[in-house]
């Protein structure tokens, strides 16, 4: 599929790679390329005795090279994408070199490996038992973390600020360790909120009480609706099986990428990709989590078309979804959106009231514009609603300059009354940023 220059400069894992990147984007710098319908490969000539093999396979845009950086993709895959996104005519060579053939042949027998394969028997007796103690070290985690917050509560929150970081740092930890890792993010994020802020009080109160939410859900699991309870545990950082998901049947669509989300802690890399179905309208959140110096599994490009399917996780409002298959397809239309900011209230509204500490969701709506309004910058619909831009939201400039400070279709992702915008459409084409 031809990605466009800002497309594949999205796939950069950061600034210097970008950099690197367009500086071999040149003829000049490739001893040999070509195309042909399953790869793009190119042969760049570096420091040694040997140019570094370079290739691409185009059903799932991802990326090996001979050379030693551990960075993914490297500057040579950036390279000659962005030189074949320039100069495709220039790739006359359509058969596969030796080296190429052996890695599309290898991926293609992995996966058919990966398919067929029988999984081996499952000692269940030593399963319930390592369950059971989970199960244990959670319920504790969680009796431990009450304590804690009832604690907070009691003694109000005048001397919260004066904790620092580390008392909720220390809950954190605790809560790893009860196995609970759902349950220590959100002990980070109390740890994380602005306390010099005006009304600090208010959002730490809000993330007080989602916590809470949780905890009780995971304390009455007997009159707990069942699909809830699977929310429940899975905030609380109980996993599912992909491999079970996989043998269900899924949804299978042209799927926009609107955006990519990664941060980064400790040698974890969390990427979040949020997609909507063009046929479904259903919207998607689709994690990966990179351990550092591993390599990455799942490649999509913002503002890209995939024809996939899709499993849905469990859930009284399913969001979260695994990838059964995919591949590379045309843009298509993309329609049925929301059409004011009305609309998006009223979603978030039946989303809350079946989930009341669920997180951030995507949306694409109709007409929106940029305004300032009290030092602040908002999203105004027709009807001249509005809500906040996310704070430090850095791609407010460019917003503006695509968007000219019209009305235009964008695509957000948000809680409540902050959304942070996450592309558009411009000259009918959908730019992610």
């Amino acid at each position: 599929m031809h990605l466009n220059e800002e497309q594949i400069l999205s796939l950069a894992p950061d600034e210097s790679s970008k950099k690197n990147g367009k500086a071999l984007a040149s003829p000049s710098k490739w001893v040999s390329k070509g195309v042909n319908e399953k790869a793009l490969w190119g042969e760049c000539q570096g420091s040694g005795s040997k140019p570094y093999q370079t290739q691409i396979d185009l059903s799932t845009n991802s990326f090996k090279c001979s050379c030693p950086s551990r960075k993914f993709p490297c500057k040579h895959g950036l390279g000659l994408m962005l030189l074949y996104a320039k100069n495709n005519h220039d790739f006359t060579n359509n058969a596969m070199p030796a080296w190429v053939e052996d890695w599309i042949n290898k991926r293609t027998e992995r996966q058919e490996k990966k398919t067929e394969k029988k999984e081996k028997p499952v000692d269940e007796a030593a399963q319930a038992k390592r369950q059971k103690a989970r199960e244990q070290n959670v319920s504790d985690g969680v009796e431990e973390l009450l304590l804690w917050m009832k604690d907070i509560v009691r003694n109000g929150l005048i001397d919260i600020p004066e904790k620092g970081n580390s008392a909720f740092e220390n809950m954190a930890r605790r809560m790893v360790d009860a196995q609970a890792p759902g349950l220590a993010g959100m002990a980070r994020t109390l740890g994380n909120i602005n306390f010099y802020k005006e009304g600090w009080q208010a959002q730490f109160l809000d993330q007080l009480s989602r916590i809470y939410l949780v905890l009780s859900g995971f304390k009455n699991q007997e009159i707990t609706d069942p699909l809830l309870l699977q929310d429940v545990r899975g905030f609380i950082g109980f996993t599912q099986s992909q491999d079970a998901l996989k043998e269900q049947s899924g949804i299978t669509d042209n799927w926009l990428i609107l955006t990519k989300q990664s941060s980064e802690e400790d040698n974890l890399t969390t990427e979040r990709f949020w997609l909507y179905g063009t046929q479904s309208r259903l919207y998607a959140l689709v994690l990966q989590f990179i351990v550092r110096g591993q390599n990455i599994q799942l490649t999509l490009t913002p503002g890209s078309y995939i024809h996939a399917e899709l499993v849905f996780y469990p859930s009284v409002f399913p969001q979260r979804a695994i990838i059964k298959k995919h591949v590379n397809c045309e843009p298509a239309v993309v329609q049925n959106v929301y059409n004011n900011l009305n609309e998006v209230m009223k979603t978030q509204t039946k989303m809350f009231s079946a989930i009341p500490f669920r997180t951030e969701a995507a949306y694409v709506v109709e007409n929106l514009r940029v305004v300032k309004y009290n030092e602040q910058w908002w999203l105004q619909d027709v009807e001249e609603k509005m809500t906040r831009i996310k704070e430090h939201f850095q791609n407010i400039w460019l917003l503006l300059s695509l968007s000219g400070g019209k009305y235009a279709r964008m695509s957000l992702v948000g809680k409540e009354n902050e959304f942070e915008p996450v592309g558009l459409w411009y000259e009918n084409e959908y730019i992610s940023m």
